[in-house]
């Protein structure tokens, strides 16, 4: 059954209230009455159209292209009354339905624990399933997620699968937090996206590298990204894996620095000086800019930008020259450091 509005508006227009007001002094009325109020032929007919469909007027029986005006509590019930029983209709299958999968919860979990059991390690390579298993663990979770999410800005259909997940967990009671790199403070989307659920109580933080990508849920069950396949995720139920990987969550949180949802020109200038101390650390180690940008999750250009600054700097006029004197400077520090 397809229900819908059977008007354009919540409130009737002034015209076709004027023509009730008028219909409910006589105990039936025409288009000749009608022209008295000074309603041009379309005018009439839109008014007319209006009221039957809200089930105010209906039609004279005895007496053709007459209307006779109908209470508004019963033309309430005569409208309202298929709507209602549409929506008890469809609550009743919504119950049906629900039922039919909760049924099926105890042996999907029958087999979900002998899966478990028999592969402490489980490699998925197919998205669909990865992003079906994670919707599956959010909706179980009882206590924390933790999400660490390289690569600078994330996409905004990742972002928009991501926040009524997160919204329902965190109605949930559910724990969150999130580690992005630093690239991710400049990605409008991405800071639409931490506002809001920060708001709603999850924490995020950020680091200039370092992360690799992995969901921990409940101390129990972790999603390992890879990194030649980002369709691909290995499920780790291994719980001695799972504890050294939420230290390692926990030693890049420490280090991290909370993600602002509004500009603060002094935390920028610090973050900035982060990333360029990133860049200057692996232009000494020689990596090259495909390679530097990758790890901080930037775009190659932005990286160059970076690199050109850098070489002035220093004075240097290569790449090469800046990766040696980056190199002295560093030695120089930790000789100064040692002594």
């Amino acid at each position: 059954m397809n229900i819908s509005r059977p008007f354009g508006q919540i409130e009737l227009s002034q015209e076709a209230l004027g023509v009730f007001e008028f219909a409910a002094q006589r105990a039936v009325c025409g288009p000749k009455d009608l022209g008295t109020l000074g309603l041009d032929y379309d005018t009439a007919e839109r008014v007319l159209k209006e009221l039957l469909e809200m089930r105010l007027l209906s039609r004279a029986e005895k007496e053709p292209g007459h209307f006779t005006v109908v209470p508004p509590r019963v033309a309430a019930d005569r409208l309202l009354r298929p709507m209602e029983r549409y929506i008890r209709e469809q609550h009743e299958e919504i119950e049906q339905l629900r039922w039919t999968f909760e049924s099926l919860l105890p042996v999907y979990e029958s087999g979900w624990a002998h899966r478990s059991d028999a592969e402490p390690l489980e490699l998925i390579t197919d998205l669909c399933v990865v992003q079906e298993t994670i919707e599956e663990l959010m909706l179980s979770c009882q206590e924390e997620v933790l999400a660490a999410q390289p690569g600078g800005p994330r996409s905004p259909l990742a972002l928009e699968e991501a926040a009524e997940r997160d919204r329902r967990g965190l109605a949930r009671g559910v724990a969150m937090r999130t580690l992005y790199q630093h690239t991710a403070r400049y990605h409008q989307p991405t800071v639409e996206h931490v506002r809001r659920t920060t708001g709603l109580g999850a924490e995020v933080r950020t680091q200039a590298e370092g992360l690799c990508r992995m969901l921990i849920f409940d101390h129990r069950v972790a999603l390992l990204g890879l990194p030649d396949d980002p369709h691909a995720a290995l499920v780790v139920r291994e719980p001695h894996l799972i504890h050294c990987m939420r230290a390692f969550f926990d030693c890049c949180w420490r280090r991290a620095s909370p993600f602002p949802v509004t500009f603060d020109s002094a935390s920028a200038l610090r973050i900035s000086g982060e990333i360029q101390e990133s860049i200057a650390a692996m232009l000494s180690e020689g990596l090259e800019d495909k390679s530097i940008a990758r790890r901080l999750g930037m775009s190659v250009r932005s990286c160059q930008r970076h690199v050109s600054e850098i070489m002035k700097a220093v004075g240097a006029t290569s790449r090469f020259q800046a990766g040696y004197l980056l190199g002295q400077l560093r030695a120089g520090g930790a000789v100064r450091d040692q002594e």
